[in-house]
């Protein structure tokens, strides 16, 4: 067991935010590592099920509500770490919803969708982001009815809605896709940073995480540490890789991770560390076809269980 890497992960699952520090030619680089944020579904109909499926895809918890059993279930939700068969004003209040959730209302008719915008509006607590479904004109005449009910322009404005980015979508997929560009896009904003300056990519890879923590074999942790133009990975990218070749996560793919795999294979088992510079704007790089142009710096280090 690695040490390290278990700590982050049992931070990690623990919803804290936790990070990892490596000194490189004498620079320091830091890459944070940020917990699933909690994305609550309410309604399990087919715009529902399409966010669930591209949210779980982009490092979302995701938890569906529906009063519906034959809707609120595993078989339509595999990907769902929680799922909440009951009347919706009761699921939230079971649920505690807290200033780092995300909620997305997407009920099976009008009615239920403002009952339950409403009780979250009145709740102790305000999600970080609340989005909900619905027309131009209902949305605009549901705006005017909170405001006459005393509900304040600030919380009205909270409301996202009509839900999702503007991406002309119509099917239940390019609307739930619309939906996961809007909280990809609010989620960038939401991580304060610390006066550190981390490396641009946060997500928590928990199978690679895993490996790393417990692998049970030598193996190497390779991380991007910089980048210059553009390129298949931003710095913070992270992957394992063990003796024979078999990978967890990736820096980029292709041509570019090659180079990489084969220089952390002959790096396992020595106790060092190296830094691979991948050049996408040679000749070579063009020859292969390579959509990117720019040059990726990535360290691989061996990494030692603890005994």
């Amino acid at each position: 067991m690695n040490r390290e890497f278990k700590n982050i992960l049992d931070s990690i699952k623990n919803k804290q935010i936790t990070s990892i520090s490596r000194t490189v030619n004498e620079e320091e680089y830091h890459r944070r590592f940020i917990p699933e944020d909690r994305l609550i579904l309410l309604g399990a109909g087919h715009v529902s099920q399409a966010t669930a499926q591209f949210a779980a895809l982009l490092g979302f918890y995701i938890v569906v509500v529906d009063d519906r059993p034959e809707f609120a279930n595993s078989d339509r939700f595999p990907m769902a770490g929680e799922i909440v068969c009951d009347n919706f004003i009761d699921a939230i209040d079971q649920l505690k919803i807290t200033p780092e959730d995300y909620v997305c209302v997407l009920t099976r008719g009008h009615r239920y969708d403002a009952d339950c915008v409403r009780h979250i509006l009145s709740g102790p607590q305000m999600p970080y982001y609340i989005g909900m479904i619905g027309s131009k004109r209902r949305v605009a005449d549901f705006r005017e009815i909170l405001r006459q009910e005393g509900y304040s322009e600030e919380k009205n404005e909270a409301l996202h809605s009509p839900i999702g980015l503007k991406i002309g979508g119509i099917t239940p997929a390019e609307i739930g896709l619309s939906i996961c560009a809007e909280l990809v896009q609010e989620r960038s904003r939401n991580y304060v940073k610390d006066g550190i300056e981390y490396l641009e990519q946060t997500n928590c890879d928990l199978k690679t995480l895993e490996y790393l923590a417990d692998g049970g074999e030598p193996r190497a942790f390779i991380m991007a540490i910089d980048a210059d133009g553009s390129t298949p990975a931003k710095p913070g990218a992270i992957m394992a890789i063990n003796k024979l070749g078999k990978t967890y996560g990736t820096v980029g793919g292709g041509c570019s991770e090659a180079a990489v795999i084969g220089r952390a294979r002959r790096i396992i088992g020595t106790g060092g560390s190296d830094v691979v510079e991948v050049d996408m704007t040679n000749e070579v790089a063009a020859e292969m076809g390579m959509v990117c142009g720019g040059t990726l710096w990535v360290y691989i280090e061996d990494l030692k269980d603890d005994k």
